[in-house]
């Protein structure tokens, strides 16, 4: 047995079963371990960019890590827009990155590069393998870091002779996990003693949850706090994973734009952060502030990140004598009727809503088209939207790819603007190769329309012939039937609500990946 064997055994070992590629020349003694090693899945993109985002939705939904496979340095370099996604979503990732030979690196060959150099920024935890003797227990150290509480991006680097290299060892057993700590009672008790007090005005106090406190028992626990003591319930602009619809606490988020933030955070004087972080303007504005709460605002930590949210939470309810049959925001109303005519936001959401089957995934990377697409999502079938969490655009397609990969008996709905889905087109080929059961819609409004709103907000003059050549797409138009039909997939084009909705229809009693282009 060669170190790659050796290694792949230690990814199933420790629960690694897919692994999404797209390898080079060091890494064929890998892929070549990977034939011999049926059990694990692997999936081919096209492009590395396809395949940290899939690794990133293939976390989300699976709660366990899968592994990538980039060739050197360029290889990661490609992939590390989603890699910061991934990160800033909590997802656990292991890269496994090829290197020259130990004894060909300082021969400065083309391809040579400082890997590890490049994987700092977007990793957690990294490590070049020393040996083939090594490789598998460093393997599994990997895993044991990007399984932790919050997960994390482990970067392993594999010298083509550590690859090729005799290994001792069958694979390595799963290492043991460090239990997230509960936070300490006293921070529970004094936080219970700020929502019990009458010293704040009505709606003047708010819990803030972002990260795991978007899913699971959190959401409830949360509402059960709302309906105790009366405060308001806020989610994060963007959140790897929200479980929402019909039954569920449908927690209202953050907007984006920076004056609908300071807006809705306005009268905030209380904000205690679940697994969320103070909130910050996503840019900096001329005469705006950095932070978006009101200066006077205090702000409180019941859990971080690196604790166990749901535990805190139902320490807290307990505290503030929240009981399970009083919850706050839970939706219970009919869907409202979409009107006909030219395709909108508003008006695909009330379709969306309408017509998404229970238990579905809808991965959100519409940008300006998708901000009232959630306004209905609250009276839905049950479901998790998945969005962009680091800003790093390109995340929807691949993301959708891997949360179909994850969870193959679940319908995926993916909700692309069209200048977003050109940075990852190539994930509708892997698609159509895998069968996913995605069905894609691609927002065409042949602009950068985010970026017309951030140069007003920018306070800058109107942009004349320079400046919207560099926030149109329109010229020349993209095809988004001919790409899809290009790449493997069925599409159709429609420019009124009614074909809008009869597409989508189509699309969700599909069994394969199929995409509909909604013209703007």
């Amino acid at each position: 047995m060669n170190g790659s064997e050796s290694m792949v055994h230690t990814l199933l070992n420790n629960e690694v079963s897919v692994c999404f590629a797209n390898p080079g020349t060091s890494e064929m003694h890998f892929v070549s371990a990977l034939d011999r090693v049926p059990q694990m899945r692997c999936v081919l993109g096209l492009f590395e960019g396809v395949v940290t985002g899939a690794a990133d939705g293939y976390f989300r939904m699976a709660q366990k890590p899968a592994a990538t496979l980039l060739h050197l340095g360029p290889g990661l370099g490609n992939g590390l827009a989603n890699l910061h996604n991934a990160k800033r979503a909590q997802s656990g990732i292991v890269n496994i990155i090829g290197q020259h030979a130990h004894d060909h690196i300082a021969n400065d060959a083309p391809l040579t590069s400082d890997i590890e150099g490049i994987a700092r920024p977007v990793s957690h935890w990294v490590r070049t393998c020393a040996s083939s003797m090594t490789a598998p227990d460093d393997t599994a150290a990997a895993v044991q870091a990007a399984s932790g509480t919050p997960a994390r991006i482990a970067s392993l680097i594999l010298p083509a002779d550590a690859a090729w290299g005799p290994s001792t060892s069958g694979g390595v057993r799963k290492l043991p996990q460090r239990p997230a700590p509960t936070p300490a009672d006293s921070v529970i008790e004094a936080i219970a003693r700020l929502l019990q007090s009458n010293t704040h005005a009505p709606g003047s106090v708010a819990l803030l949850l972002g990260g795991r406190a978007m899913r699971g028992l959190s959401p409830r626990l949360a509402g059960q706090i709302a309906a105790r003591t009366g405060c308001k319930l806020l989610a994060e602009t963007k959140n790897a994973r929200s479980e929402r619809g019909l039954g569920r606490v449908n927690i209202p988020q953050i907007p984006y734009p920076i004056n609908g933030a300071l807006d809705a955070l306005k009268d905030i004087r209380l904000l205690i952060l679940v697994d969320a972080i103070k909130p910050v303007a996503f840019f900096a504005y001329p005469d705006k502030p950095r932070f978006l709460v009101h200066p006077d605002c205090q702000v409180e930590t019941l859990a971080t990140k690196d604790e166990d949210v749901e535990a805190a939470l139902a320490k807290l309810n307990d505290a503030v004598g929240g009981m399970p049959g009083q919850v706050a925001y839970v939706s219970d109303g009919a869907s409202p009727a979409w009107s006909d005519g030219v395709p909108n936001s508003q008006d695909m959401g009330r379709a969306l809503a309408a017509l998404l089957p229970e238990n579905a995934i809808v991965v959100d990377e519409a940008i300006t088209t998708g901000r009232q697409l959630q306004s209905s999502a609250a009276v839905a079938q049950p479901h998790d939207w998945l969005e962009i969490t680091g800003g790093s655009i390109g995340y929807g397609l691949p993301c959708a790819t891997g949360a179909a990969v994850a969870c193959p008996d679940r319908k995926v709905v993916a909700i692309i603007g069209d200048g977003s889905a050109m940075y990852t087109v190539q994930a509708l080929w892997t698609m159509a190769r895998e069968g996913l059961d995605v069905t894609v819609v691609i927002c065409a409004n042949s602009k950068y329309q985010i970026l017309s709103g951030e140069l007003d907000a920018m306070g800058g003059p109107p942009p004349a012939t320079n400046a919207q050549r560099m926030l149109s797409i329109g010229s020349p138009s993209l095809d988004w039937v001919r790409l899809a039909e290009g790449h493997g997939l069925s599409a159709t084009r429609v420019d009124t609500m009614a074909g809008f909705a009869a597409a989508l229809g189509n699309g969700l009693r599909s069994s394969g990946p199929n995409l509909i282009e909604v013209l703007l």
